[in-house]
């Protein structure tokens, strides 16, 4: 077996069988990327089947000459799961990567921004623009909701149940979940709509696409990158900002406010309660406030 065979086979196992998106089968296929490169660089002559755990350990000491922990933990996993699926496969009967440890990273604490903050980058838009109206609604969807930018990006007029108060949302994995939108931000969604986008002329594949670029198209993630840091700079802010920023805040602003773990979980789509746990890190004075309003020795 090659590798380009092997890798071509992986990555349609991952859209097919798990239904990941595209940008994570590209992760997952750079990383592997890396390992056939070294491979060919260093003239080893092993194939997917033939390859050894000395040869992965090799690479990986290569690799951590220029890479940070984190990102060589997420190549191993990468890796590891390569290996998995040709054991699935039957083309295998062992994995490479299983004595090898992933080196020890503490959890990353996220990136947040105050509410002024965020008022200060959307007073930044220029409204004058007839993409400022997008860009007002782009923001205040992204922090509203607390939707990772592919989310955003993906989001229909059809996910729209502005009656009911949601959005259908899809995420990783093409799991879909409905999160709350409030009065507030259905207000600059339906100004963009009813006001902007009514005026376009949109390309047939994005007629359902919600936010389009000036050519009627889908926004790409690169461009929401790219008006979010704008806004930023533009508002004086010197925080290295993303559209992820305003996920976290989302969470860690409602944290802050009383709510629930549970309920913030399930509006962020996490599978696991322990993913959301982090922001419990962020706002400990959260804790205090439940123990004084709810244990008998308050």
């Amino acid at each position: 077996m090659k590798w380009e065979n092997a890798l071509q086979d992986y990555c349609s196992f991952l859209k097919i069988e798990r239904g990941l998106s595209e940008n994570s089968i590209q992760n997952y296929r750079l990383d592997i990327l890396k390992l056939i490169q070294f491979l060919n660089v260093n003239n080893r002559k092993v194939s997917p089947l033939s390859i050894t755990e000395e040869n992965i350990q090799i690479f990986i000491y290569e690799v951590a000459k220029t890479h940070s922990a984190r990102s060589q933990s997420r190549i191993i996993s990468g890796l590891r799961g390569f290996f998995n699926y040709l054991i699935f496969e039957d083309y295998r009967q062992d994995n490479p990567l299983d004595l090898i440890e992933s080196p020890k990273i503490g959890r990353k604490l996220p990136d947040t921004i105050a509410v002024d903050e965020i008022d200060k980058i959307i007073a930044a838009i220029d409204l004058g623009k007839a993409e400022g109206e997008r860009n007002r609604a782009i923001i205040e969807t992204l922090y509203g909701c607390g939707l990772r930018v592919s989310e955003l990006t993906e989001l229909k007029l059809s996910d729209l149940y502005f009656d009911e108060g949601f959005l259908q949302v899809t995420g990783k994995g093409n799991k879909q979940r409905f999160v709350p939108v409030s009065a507030y931000t259905q207000k600059f969604i339906e100004i963009y709509v009813q006001q902007v986008r009514v005026h376009q002329e949109v390309e047939k594949e994005s007629s359902d696409t919600l936010f389009l670029n000036r050519r009627g198209k889908k926004l790409t993630r690169a461009m929401i990158f790219t008006i979010v840091k704008q806004l930023a700079q533009k508002a004086g802010i010197r925080k290295k900002i993303s559209p992820h920023t305003f996920r976290h805040s989302f969470a860690t602003h409602l944290l802050e406010n009383g709510a629930d773990l549970r309920a913030i979980q399930q509006m962020l789509g996490h599978e696991s309660i322990t993913t959301t746990e982090v922001y419990m890190h962020v706002d400990r004075s959260h804790l205090r406030r439940v123990m004084e309003e709810f244990h008998p020795r308050r």
